[in-house]
């Protein structure tokens, strides 16, 4: 039985997440704002211990994951799922709104992640699973602070893969596509409250695609959190993996880009070394 430790697990993937691995026979700590939240979606279950936990408090991180420790002796998997999202042009948002987005998104993650770290150091093995998005691989008009947030996501996976390898601990950043959640929701993703119309052609579509779309989305949010537990099980899991078919062709055409771009001005790119006799002489 593996002990997992869920963020944001009251509501849309994270407690999705939360009852399949129950279902699996695991032991889940979920942790919300409202942990009643989570009680109310999940129901009593011996395997179950629901935590108050405001990713943005570091001495609640902290707390929550003694607790996890203290009832089932470990943890084996950490997903950093908690997270909401805002919409608009760069320009539009304000200090305040950046500032909060990556309070939870970023540093939130960072710091529970830095509270269950020395646990699985101490086991010598683990999961991590750090929950981006496919806004972490590929931005777009719209979504630049939103993604710019789940691009720290990637960066600080990619490290932590390299530095945890050796210690037994696998990390894996996950990049879903939509899916038919309610992350569309005014409470999941927020607008930015500036709106420029110069960008309704642009950012502005995207605003109403977010509305137009939300529970249209074509992800099956069940099958994702079945994958998540078979990704659990398995001995070598990705450093990266994308779910989703519009996940997997946003990837495919974007590294179609960049090698087509990198192509062209490869001559210019590397112009800028000194030369070769002088490195050789160095």
């Amino acid at each position: 039985m593996r002990t997992w430790f869920i963020t944001g697990a009251s509501r849309g993937l994270g407690v999705l997440i939360a009852k399949a691995a129950l279902d699996a026979g695991d032991a889940v700590v979920a942790t919300a704002r409202n942990p009643d939240a989570v009680t109310e979606a999940l129901g009593s279950h011996d395997n179950l211990l629901a935590v108050k936990l405001d990713v943005t408090d570091q001495d609640q991180a902290n707390d929550a994951v003694a607790a996890a420790v203290k009832r089932f002796g470990r943890i084996d998997v950490l997903v950093n799922n908690a997270g909401f999202g805002v919409v608009g042009a760069v320009e539009e948002a304000s200090a305040e709104e950046i500032a909060r987005v990556y309070a939870t998104n970023v540093f939130g993650l960072l710091g529970v992640t830095r509270a269950v770290l020395p646990h699985m150091r101490r086991e010598r093995s683990g999961r991590v699973f750090n929950i981006s998005s496919i806004g972490g691989y590929q931005s777009r008009a719209g979504f630049g602070i939103y993604c710019s947030t789940k691009f720290a996501v990637e960066a600080i996976s990619e490290a932590m893969y390299e530095e945890l390898a050796p210690l037994g601990i696998h990390v894996t950043v996950v990049e879903p596509g939509a899916f038919r959640t309610d992350f569309l929701d005014g409470s999941s993703l927020m607008p930015h409250a500036q709106r420029i119309a110069d960008y309704d052609q642009t950012s502005g579509r995207t605003r109403d695609w977010s509305t137009d779309n939300n529970h249209a989305q074509q992800g099956d949010p069940e099958k994702l959190a079945a994958a998540m537990v078979r990704l659990a099980g398995e001995s070598e899991p990705p450093m990266r993996i994308q779910f989703g078919s519009d996940s997997v062709s946003r990837v495919e055409a974007k590294n179609a880009f960049v090698v087509g771009e990198l192509a062209k001005w490869r001559d210019l790119a590397v112009s800028t070394d000194y030369p070769a006799d002088e490195l050789a002489d160095a």
